[in-house]
């Protein structure tokens, strides 16, 4: 159902293509270890109960998981919602409760959900105490990650409303975003999942930096910094800049994203990472975000995040046969050394 949304947007969007081929922004280059890749917020930073740095939390309870198997997709990271929420402030005082639950979120029951979420909530949620709870939760992944892969999302208010149902199953996902946040804030709060071990960071940011005036030097740079310090944290991780996506506000110039996006993918480059262009995904004729996928011109609709599943998939399905093909490589190789031992 969703590649035939998508068949039908790209034919109003002018991407009339097969089902088969739904618009390919990827070309996969593959160097030495590392996978390269180019391509042919309404409101400020919402938060909740203050949580310490110092608070203990259970770790959550992965002992009955089986990832990664399909049969287990329902099960994708330590907070995965079944229902909708109205406000940040749900979402946070929910994912509250599941940690100090110490449970996976679909685990708990609506009874005890409501229980735990109403204890000690604030009139007005800040940044700091955003901060605190992705901490928190990053922490608790480090003592119950055991075997599982990881992926990270790092971000603003469009990756941190990414509906855990809709991200692509067989691994862990840690949600790091954070409503209203910028390039510069993404960059000072690395360290909080510094410990933990993920197989691919999504990135996205920059769109806050716009809304408020920062100059493309200034978000550039923080880019670069952002890449070097998980590459730094995360030696072994591939680190994924996903591209700028287009707006339909008259505040922010659409051809100046494009211009940001294709100096992300130079820098990319340049720092070993790999580039993901999401933004042509999305784009109509005009180059402005194409009606359908949005809610107000910024933030995405669900079908928004539909055409977002289908590239985050498709680049899963890449990795996972790049994993094979390397995985063969080196038996092939190690065959081959006892061979020339014998």
């Amino acid at each position: 159902m969703r590649n035939v949304y998508l068949l039908a947007a790209g034919l109003i969007a002018g991407l009339a293509v097969p089902v088969t081929t739904l618009p390919q922004p990827l070309i996969f280059e593959q160097k030495s270890n590392q996978l390269q890749l180019s391509t042919n917020e309404s409101s400020q930073a919402v938060a909740g109960e203050t949580v310490a740095s110092s608070v203990e939390t259970p770790s959550p309870d992965f002992s009955n998981q089986k990832l990664p198997i399909s049969v287990e997709s329902s099960v994708q990271s330590i907070y995965q919602p079944t229902r909708r929420f109205l406000s940040g402030s749900q979402l946070y005082y929910h994912r509250l409760a599941a940690l100090k639950a110490g449970q996976i979120y679909t685990r708990l029951s609506e009874d005890e959900l409501q229980s735990l979420s109403q204890s000690g909530k604030k009139s007005q949620l800040t940044y700091e105490d955003w901060k605190s709870l992705l901490a928190m939760e990053a922490r608790a992944m480090v003592k119950g990650q055991g075997a599982n892969r990881l992926n990270v999302l790092v971000g603003d208010s469009l990756s941190m409303w990414f509906p855990n149902e809709k991200l692509p199953s067989g691994k862990l996902w840690l949600n790091q975003g954070i409503s209203g946040d910028t390039s510069s804030g993404i960059l000072n709060r690395l360290s909080a999942f510094a410990a933990t071990k993920p197989e691919v960071i999504y990135v996205m940011a920059g769109i806050n930096d716009l809304r408020k005036g920062v100059n493309d030097q200034t978000i550039l740079r923080n880019y670069r910094l952002i890449l070097r310090r998980l590459r730094q944290n995360h030696p072994g991780s591939l680190i994924l800049v996903q591209s700028i996506l287009p707006t339909r506000l008259t505040s922010i110039s659409n051809s100046r994203i494009r211009r940001i996006n294709s100096q992300l993918a130079l820098i990319a480059r340049q720092e070993k990472a790999s580039y993901l262009n999401l933004h042509d995904w999305f784009a109509d004729f005009q180059g402005n975000l194409r009606s359908e996928l949005t809610t107000d011109g910024l933030h995405l609709s669900k079908n928004g995040y539909e055409v977002w599943q289908v590239v985050l998939e498709q680049m899963e399905s890449h990795f996972a046969i790049g994993k094979v093909g390397q995985e063969s490589l080196g038996q092939a190789t190690r065959s081959q050394q006892q061979q020339q031992q014998q």
